[in-house]
């Protein structure tokens, strides 16, 4: 897995606050939670307003502006967020271009009953999905 992308989307080892080296690392950095500043960075990196990449957790985009950029996220919304993260970071590993993954995140697709792949990413589900989907294209294998 993409895990150094994943921490790099992030903000870097500076805002993380630990170097992610392994599937253990995700668990540990969901279980002290994902701060305010990495979820930004998430979103800057996707493109999208704090509206919007509120639109994919289970936090709304006011209690998102009430926390301070340092604090932690409790572990449901820091594990969605570390999972948008797995799919951008995989996205961009499939594509090599950021450009070329934003766009094809962004547009309808037959795989996903016409919807665009980013609005799923707000589920567990979906996101498994576009990770699967991500995999096929890696592989040459279209739906």
């Amino acid at each position: 897995m993409e895990l150094a992308m994943v921490e790099k989307i992030l903000g870097g080892k500076e805002i993380l606050h630990k170097q992610l080296d392994n599937k253990m690392d995700l668990i540990e950095l969901s279980n002290t939670g994902v701060s305010k500043k990495a979820l930004l960075s998430l979103a800057k990196f996707l493109n999208l307003s704090l509206h919007q990449i509120a639109a994919f957790l289970p936090v709304t985009e006011r209690t998102i502006q009430r926390h301070a950029p340092k604090e932690r996220f409790k572990r449901v919304v820091s594990e969605q967020i570390l999972h948008i993260a797995e799919v951008a970071a995989r996205g961009l590993d499939v594509f090599d271009d950021k450009d070329k993954f934003l766009k094809w995140l962004n547009f309808p697709n037959k795989a996903f009953a016409g919807k665009a792949p980013i609005e799923l990413i707000g589920s567990r589900f979906g996101a498994s999905m576009v990770l699967e989907e991500l995999g096929r294209i890696e592989h040459g294998l279209f739906a």
